[in-house]
């Protein structure tokens, strides 16, 4: 009976969601969910990165801006785009140029796909940092490089050996450089301090101890620590906010920063940083059930704060944690699966989100201009990628071949049984060493 009614529900998710032509209908309806995420990769993807490779991204991006952008260096759009959108997809560059056994036509065109989004991300990178490149990104313009620096920086710690390690040694050296002159802004008392803790432990971890600055992980990570508000919940600084902020920035940056400390290996300072980790993963864990129960039996999700046009990116901690494949109890690989997929369908599938050229558009779900807040661009967007993270799990693995789930809303507006909510305390305290 309940397998019955999950069937009926999902079976009318999907045609709310579908365009409302029949062959299209069949077309998605013939597709396995893998092959629908990773034709979202493709199409988000390959206009940025084959533009890119070629450097000539700033010469073809049809770009927007908020109709209340501020006066800053209206390049700053490229890099958005770049480092935004490879943070997102890093994890499925990551995969092994390898074929699950029967492998299918569609595992043969992933693969191919992949191959190629790499080598067009390899050479887009190559381009970011070289004066010379018409494709050189306005490294020092304003504060605004500094949190899109963190999410180049992201893409390399989530793809490192496939991505950062097959670098030339000059491109390496171009980018601590780069990294290392970001130091000269002075980050807001914000979510922006974890822009530079990313971004200083990835030094850490790619260059070495003697040649990161402490004092730039440190203090964030004592005050996301100071910042955290219960449930799961990080404060946007001093003061709460109900945004996605916690989703966008606080929990995948401070893992990975924390990560990267005990990458390094660094032992020598106050901090512990395996149990500040463990800790962390286990909020993290906490907010991820959070949002799934966001998610309604239609695939929507709450429209709250501000920057609402980074669309999927809400929903970050659960796509980061499927990948992690550290999911807490509650929630299986089957039913996150269907409610992100059913997510993408309902924002991807019959809204205008893309513009002539292929570049994302503003708004939420299509094209919304009036969500835009002062410094948001179509670069922005590409944020929405980091819901993609799961596709860096094989197709092979259990997240995509169990079977799909209902998700807590569609059980609990069903009549059927799902799990008790509750608070989650902090078990793990810890305590400077010396």
């Amino acid at each position: 009976m309940r397998k019955t009614i999950f069937s009926a529900i999902m079976l009318l998710a999907v045609l709310v969601a579908m365009p409302v032509d029949a062959k299209k209908k069949q077309a998605k309806q013939a597709q396995s969910e893998r092959e629908y995420w990773v034709e979202q990769a493709w199409k988000m993807a390959q206009p940025v990165l084959e533009n890119m490779a070629k450097g000539e991204l700033q010469k073809n991006m049809q770009t927007e801006f908020s109709p209340s952008f501020d006066n800053r260096n209206r390049k700053v759009v490229y890099m958005e785009t770049f480092g935004r959108l490879m943070a997102g997809i890093a994890p499925w560059l990551a995969l092994p140029d390898t074929l699950p056994l029967n492998a299918t036509e569609a595992d043969k065109k992933e693969l191919e796909q992949r191959r190629q989004l790499r080598e067009w991300a390899l050479a887009s990178y190559k381009h970011s940092v070289d004066p010379d490149s018409p494709d050189y990104l306005v490294w020092g313009a304003s504060g605004q490089n500094l949190v899109d620096a963190a999410y180049i920086a992201e893409s390399f710690i989530r793809a490192y050996d496939a991505l950062w390690v097959p670098l030339d040694k000059v491109t390496k050296e171009r980018y601590i450089k780069e990294f290392k002159m970001l130091r000269k802004y002075e980050p807001p008392y914000t979510n922006w301090f974890l822009f530079s803790s990313t971004i200083e432990s990835f030094i850490a971890k790619a260059a070495g101890l003697k040649e990161y600055d402490d004092f730039r992980v440190m203090m964030p990570i004592r005050k996301t620590e100071e910042w955290y508000v219960g449930d799961g919940w990080y404060a946007d600084g001093p003061v709460f906010a109900f945004d996605y902020y916690t989703s966008y920035v606080f929990h995948a940056m401070y893992l990975e920063t924390l990560k990267n400390m005990i990458d390094a290996k660094q032992s020598g300072t106050r901090l512990e940083y395996q149990k500040y980790y463990n800790r962390a993963m286990k909020r993290a864990q906490k907010f991820a059930i959070i949002l799934e129960r966001f998610i309604s039996p239609e695939g929507t999700f709450p429209v709250i704060g501000r920057s609402t046009p980074y669309r999927m990116a809400a929903l970050q901690p659960l796509a980061l944690l499927a990948w992690y494949q550290k999911l807490p109890q509650d929630l299986s690989n089957g039913q996150v699966r269907a409610a992100l997929t059913q997510v993408m369908h309902r924002m991807y599938d019959h809204q205008n989100n893309y513009n002539e050229s292929g570049f994302l558009t503003i708004g939420f779900c299509g094209h919304q201009p009036e969500t835009a807040d002062w410094y948001t661009n179509n670069g922005s967007l590409y944020m929405t990628s980091l819901s993609l993270m799961p596709l860096g799990l094989p197709a092979d693995h259990d997240f995509w071949t169990c079977k799909a789930e209902p998700w807590t809303q569609v059980k609990a507006w069903n009549g059927q049984p799902f799990p008790k909510d509750h608070r989650w305390a902090d078990d793990i305290v810890t305590k400077d060493k010396w």
